[in-house]
């Protein structure tokens, strides 16, 4: 459930920074050094190293939920 919720708002996140990314593009063109505007495998990089940065943040959470003991987390309820 956690890695699930935090996956639609990493790939939320991830469609709308593309999206920026492209419509921006023409004002960042001027900071860009030895890259172009659209070069989709810097697109695709940049998206794939934030994806992974994202779901490892969303595991770490998980891992400890799911260690937790169904029983003990009901009674303390």
């Amino acid at each position: 459930m956690i890695l699930s919720e935090g996956g639609v708002l990493v790939a939320i996140g991830l469609a709308l920074g593309v999206v920026g990314a492209l419509s921006l593009s023409r004002l960042m063109q001027g900071l860009l050094f030895g890259v172009a505007a659209h070069d989709p495998i810097t697109l695709i990089g940049v998206g794939a190293v934030m994806a992974a940065v994202g779901v490892g943040a969303c595991w770490i959470p998980a891992l400890r939920a799911a260690r937790i003991d169904p029983g003990i987390a009901l009674r303390a309820q």
